[in-house]
């Protein structure tokens, strides 16, 4: 599949996608799937949830969502990759409520439903500025009037301030979109899209968060 933005690099190639999860394990140090449970548990998933998750890779994250859900709640993936859509029918297969549709996210959603919770996880810094605001416009459609939006990414942070391995880590692993994302006030962005009441959870020494916010008008 030919990226549809050459700088980024959250769009995952189709010959990737078989080491994708293994890669993950390596750059957290072999604390993803810890790390990602922890986040689900944060999220707070109720029985009968509508659930979309933007970005939805592989299944693995859908496989700790889905326990949380009853037989009147509902999970929504959805991912550009075609490749990604396969692996994860496959490692969901014993969920029936896994469901998946392949679209993109920076063009209007194949979807009618709303929902009560949005999570989408390192997606947002691999997009160029202007794409993530036409995102969060969206979300904030498809959210129900008590949805909360989860988004799980990097944290604002100078580059400068980091240690010098981690900075050239960061340098060498991410594109320019993330140079700019983690320079920015994501509150600030959040509350101009009518989102609010806002908690937030750090990882990794502070440089990944989970934010959450709640669609503006909710309880």
């Amino acid at each position: 599949m030919k990226k549809i933005y050459p700088k980024s690099k959250v769009e995952v190639r189709d010959w990737e996608v078989p080491f994708y999860d293994l890669f993950l394990n390596i750059i957290t140090g072999g604390r993803y799937a810890s790390f990602i449970a922890e986040v689900v548990r944060k999220i707070n998933i109720e029985p009968d949830d509508r659930v979309l998750d933007l970005g939805a890779g592989t299944g693995r994250n859908a496989r700790l969502i889905l326990p949380y859900l009853s037989g009147s709640g509902n999970y929504l993936g959805m991912d550009i990759s075609r490749a990604m859509v396969g692996k994860f029918r496959k490692k969901c297969a014993r969920f029936p409520a896994a469901r998946i549709v392949q679209a993109r996210l920076d063009r209007e959603f194949p979807l009618r439903a709303r929902f009560d919770k949005i999570f989408i996880s390192f997606v947002l810094h691999g997009l160029p500025h202007q794409e993530r605001e036409r995102l969060l416009e969206r979300i904030g459609f498809y959210l129900k009037e008590s949805g909360q939006l989860f988004i799980l990414d990097y944290n604002e942070f100078s580059l400068d301030q980091m240690p010098w391995y981690l900075r050239s880590g960061f340098r060498f692993m991410e594109c320019p979109y993330a140079f700019d994302f983690i320079g920015r006030d994501w509150k600030q962005i959040l509350i101009n899209n009518k989102l609010n009441d806002f908690q937030e959870f750090l990882y990794f020494f502070g440089y990944v968060r989970l934010l959450r916010a709640r669609r503006e008008g909710s309880g």
